[in-house]
């Protein structure tokens, strides 16, 4: 099963490309369209990505049809607000060259800010110019406060998430809320890849260490958007439906868990001090 049916009745694939720092232009529109070849019909983009533009030209000189393809963008922290996510939306429809998306998103929860951006959100999905209305980085707490300030909740959260940050709270409290999983990041920026553990596991079914860990996510019905601009990595990271881990193995994998985050936490109060100069 390669899609995930979401909690408003849409689909969505279960992989996707995340193009985060794909800035080279020649770079990314291969990356992409060797992935659209290899069969990923989700691509994950955002307006600090700086590569929308390229996103979109790869779109059109792809032989997939729009409809097809999966696009998710997301505002970013300075123009949020809601006249002001308005706005980047209309942008960011314009560099993709597209008349709808399929998903946006709130980047980060700006405090004081992100329910009137996800407000804006709200609109622009009634107004049917986007399929799925979701959130990025949003903990229990902002979850918490959209449920108070908004009509319609959020189908997605995308969260940073790998074996190293398992977030086993937030993900139980999404799914009482029928609030689907997106994991940026799935492979941990390649720290738990070269453990022998991982590599014994991977023996076992013919598999990469990266591979078992993108099923480890598949298991747990999260979405994944893992990045690579190398070919041979984006196929390999898409190879992932022919095989399931046992409970022994989805265990041996429970036992990474150590709050090992990359990015910035948004349950802390100062956290917006992890994006200055951005």
């Amino acid at each position: 099963m390669l899609m995930k049916k979401l909690s408003n009745g849409e689909k969505i694939p279960k992989v996707g490309l995340g193009v985060y720092k794909m800035t080279d232009k020649e770079e990314a529109i291969n990356a992409i369209t060797t992935a659209l070849e290899v069969g990923y019909r989700a691509i994950d983009t955002a307006t600090l990505y700086n590569n929308e533009s390229v996103v979109g030209e790869a779109i059109k000189v792809s032989n997939v049809p729009r409809e097809d393809i999966f696009i998710t963008t997301k505002v970013w922290n300075s123009d949020q607000g809601y006249d002001e996510t308005l706005r980047a939306f209309e942008k960011s429809l314009e560099l993709l060259q597209l008349d709808y998306l399929d998903s946006y998103l709130t980047h980060w929860p700006v405090p004081g800010k992100f329910t009137e951006t996800y407000r804006a959100i709200e609109r622009l999905y009634e107004e049917k110019l986007i399929r799925v209305p979701g959130v990025s980085n949003h903990h229990e707490e902002h979850l918490r406060e959209l449920e108070k300030s908004s009509n319609i909740k959020p189908v997605i959260n995308q969260i940073e998430c790998h074996p190293l940050l398992q977030q086993n709270e937030l993900i139980a409290f999404c799914k009482e809320r029928d609030i689907s999983v997106m994991a940026w990041g799935p492979l941990g920026r390649g720290r738990v890849l070269p453990d022998e553990v991982l590599s014994e596991i991977g023996k076992k079914y013919n598999k990469t260490a990266a591979q078992v860990i993108l099923r480890w996510h598949l298991e747990r019905d999260t979405i994944i958007i893992p990045k690579s601009v190398t070919p041979s990595r984006i196929k390999e990271n898409f190879e992932v439906f022919d095989f399931s881990l046992d409970q022994a193995d989805m265990k041996k994998l429970e036992e990474y868990d150590c709050n090992g985050r990359t990015g910035a936490n948004s349950s802390e109060p100062d956290f917006m001090r992890h994006f200055e100069g951005m």
